[in-house]
């Protein structure tokens, strides 16, 4: 997580930079079988002749899927992804690897004002990270 970025002069400020994300996944249904035991969720499903998404069920604020499709190739390089892991990202890294991912960088304190962050690789071999204020 980096540092506060400097204000651009005469430019409209977001609320979010980041609108929408797509996790890519080649087992569709195993990247959605994990993602749901991490988190304690079910996620909606839709499927099509070229594309499947599973949704992460958000009330309000920035939303994304799981998809699996032509161009939808998994990798570990690239943009870090944080998944916001609710009150204490440790009930969320414990089922890291029961659900077939693998953790590699534990449970880190950025600051006591900013909270902690992990990184892992979901089975399907993406590197995100989980973020959370304990």
């Amino acid at each position: 997580m980096g540092g506060t970025a400097p204000k651009q002069k005469n430019k409209k400020s977001q609320k979010n930079i980041i609108s929408w994300f797509e996790i890519p996944a080649i087992n569709f249904q195993q990247s959605v079988n994990f993602y749901n035991q991490i988190f304690g969720i079910d996620m909606e499903t839709n499927i099509d002749e070229n594309y499947a998404m599973a949704f992460f069920p958000v009330d309000k604020g920035i939303g994304g899927s799981i998809v699996a499709g032509p161009g939808s190739t998994p990798g570990d390089t690239g943009p870090l992804l944080y998944l916001n892991a609710g009150d204490d990202l440790s009930l969320v890294l414990n089922q890291v690897e029961k659900a077939g991912g693998r953790v590699v960088m534990p449970k880190t304190l950025i600051s006591k004002e900013s909270g902690y962050f992990a990184i892992f690789i979901d089975p399907e071999g993406n590197k995100l990270a989980l973020y959370s204020t304990k």
